[in-house]
């Protein structure tokens, strides 16, 4: 013992603040390799005081490393016999971890568990270089035109925005050397595809859908993915970028304004001067023909002063963000697919298939049910019920909705811990899945029966459309489940993604205001009452089916629906079509109070 003070004694004297040899690890012979160093051990806290050794860590880590004390080594105890590096109020020596402490407390030292690595390290993409000339260019743009189309609604802006955006994404694609897969563009077109329902129809509702169906396509088409987790989580990517994207865009903006062959300087001060002529010139031309101004009006857009100018400069700073941001994810996608489950533990026939037997039998007993009610015809329902043909309709629909969308979360666990041992567990896996799944069609089929009486009865809503169009969607998700069944599941989460694109972009083309207001009309026609109130509420849309109308029913229906006159780029078909028939058939100033009252109306709700 007197020798180790004595060494540590001269190891202050001289400055060395090593600590003694380990016992066990001799030192390397001459032209022997060294042995590799071993990683350093968690750190060793009392249990419970956690948060008192991190801050007394953090004091001693911010001491200065030049004292007397200081130089000793770190695991050399001192002449009390306690550890260098202990906490002040721990007097344990590492020997003998579990010991307790002198107060009796029975606290025990325990290693800290080493700190997880982010989630994200395993499938994110290198930093890629910085931006070249075309993509900062695209950016740019996009910045430009954000600040200038939108604010005023949404139409045709919409797909000039995602030109740009789509040009910078390839650029930035390009120099990294990635080459799109075919793949990615049917889904970059599938994108701009959906962008066409904001130029087609005036409802917001569609519209919602299509744009967020088109941010999800787009997404999909930067990174690539394939399997579930990918087509899932592709949209986080150009999200989770945005921070990253912009010091990225800075570094190459710094690049291109330091000199060089690829300067900025001399574009910037073209673009400038393109700018200053076309002002100038442009200004005189409108101040010598009225024609001309009218013109030159109508396709600038009108910069508003006062507030309008903050708004278009944030929309011009989020439209930069989200171009950098798609073209950064280009250049080095995220790998999504690599965050998917694995195959689940496969279970014993009996175990996997007893459950979903008695889930088929129980499904066709609903069947034969649903057969006998529904084609016996009315009679039998109100004698078995009480209740109406609608009323009964109606009365099971969402339970019918849920018991679909549940039945495909059944199917997905059980394929994946379905028995894979031989063919014998495929025909039992195909078997039992596949009565699974055509039972689920005929309950789809009972869903939309249900809601195409209850509609025929009570009128169409937009609740009531939408509603049958998701119940519609789900059993193509079903019959893709079978097709997958019989060919393989491998393009299966691609396909219901694509099918859930075609159904947004059929329902926004259809006009569903439009079939709402034709619906009505004609069970108007047929001697049922009619919910004007309801209708007034509906888009530009619905204006040439309520055009059809008699006075003062057509005046009080059209009234309410607003035509804003708008620039070129937010004014969609819709309008444009709403605006000309009511300039020449403008609405009449009828009073509309007591057809607009519910007692008129009373069983459309």
């Amino acid at each position: 013992m007197s020798d180790g003070v004595e060494g540590n004694e001269e190891r202050r004297r001289t400055g060395d603040a090593a600590g003694p040899e380990p016992h066990g690890v001799p030192e390397p012979r001459p032209g022997e390799p060294e042995p590799a160093a071993q990683p350093e051990p968690a750190p060793l806290v009392k249990a419970g005081t956690a948060g008192r050794t991190e801050a007394w860590a953090g004091a001693k880590t911010d001491e200065p490393a030049t004292g007397e004390a200081d130089d000793a080594a770190p695991d050399a105890p001192d002449a009390s016999g306690t550890p260098a590096d202990a906490p002040p109020d721990s007097t344990d020596t590492p020997d003998d971890p579990e010991a307790p402490d002198e107060a009796g407390e029975g606290l025990r030292y325990e290693r800290l568990p080493d700190a997880p690595p982010p989630i994200l390290d395993g499938v994110r993409a290198r930093p890629p270089a910085p931006p070249g000339l075309a993509t900062l260019v695209a950016a740019a743009v996009t910045a430009l035109l954000s600040g200038l189309l939108l604010g005023d609604g949404l139409a045709v802006n919409a797909l000039i925005l995602a030109l740009p955006l789509a040009a910078a994404a390839w650029f930035a694609a390009r120099q990294a050397g990635r080459r799109p897969r075919r793949s990615s563009l049917c889904w970059g077109a599938g994108g701009l595809a959906l962008l066409a329902v904001p130029v087609w129809s005036d409802a917001e509702w569609p519209t919602l859908l299509a744009v967020l169906a088109a941010a999800g396509l787009g997404a999909l088409a930067l990174h690539g993915c394939r399997k579930w987790s990918g087509v899932l989580l592709a949209p986080l990517g150009p999200v989770l970028a945005v921070r990253r994207a912009l010091v990225w865009g800075w570094r190459g903006a710094r690049e291109r304004t330091a000199g060089g062959e690829k300067d900025l300087g001399p574009l910037l001060r073209s673009v400038l001067v393109a700018v200053v002529l076309l002002v100038v010139f442009g200004g005189l031309f409108a101040a010598a023909d009225r024609a001309f101004a009218d013109l030159l009006g109508s396709l600038v857009p009108d910069v508003d002063g006062g507030s309008g100018v903050p708004w278009r400069l944030f929309l011009a700073v989020l439209g930069l963000a989200a171009a950098l941001a798609v073209a950064h994810t280009a250049a080095a996608p995220t790998r999504w697919d690599g965050l998917g489950p694995g195959p689940g533990r496969p279970r014993g026939r009996v175990e996997w298939a007893l459950p979903l037997v008695l889930l088929d039998l129980l499904f066709a007993a609903f069947v034969a049910v649903q057969a006998a009610v529904l084609l016996r015809g009315e009679d039998v329902v109100r004698a078995s019920n009480g209740l109406t043909y609608s009323e009964y309709a109606r009365e099971g629909f969402w339970q019918l909705l849920f018991a679909t969308v549940l039945t495909l979360a059944v199917i997905s666990v059980a394929v994946r811990v379905a028995p894979r041992s031989g063919p014998r567990d495929q025909l039992l896996v195909r078997a039992v899945l596949g009565t699974l799944g055509l039972l689920t069609l005929v309950v789809v089929a009972s869903a939309v029966r249900r809601m195409d009486l209850y509609m025929g009865e009570y009128g169409l809503t937009r609740l009531r459309l939408s509603v049958v169009a998701m119940e519609l969607w789900l059993g193509a998700v079903v019959l893709l489940i079978l097709a997958a069944g019989v060919f393989g599941a491998r393009l299966l989460p691609r396909a219901v993604l694509a099918s859930a694109a075609v159904a947004v972009l059929a329902f926004g083309l259809a006009s569903p205001d439009k079939l709402i207001a034709e619906s009505n009309l004609d069970a108007h026609r047929d001697g049922r009452t009619l919910d004007l109130r309801y209708l007034a509420g509906l888009s530009a849309d619905a204006v040439p089916a309520l055009d059809r109308l008699d006075e003062p029913l057509r005046s009080c229906a059209l009234r309410s629906i607003a035509v804003p006159d708008a620039p070129w780029y937010a004014t969609s078909l819709s309008q444009a079509r709403a605006h000309d028939i009511l300039t020449a058939r403008p609405v009449r100033n009828h009073p509309c109070r007591d057809l607009l009252t519910d007692d008129i109306s009373p069983s459309v709700r």
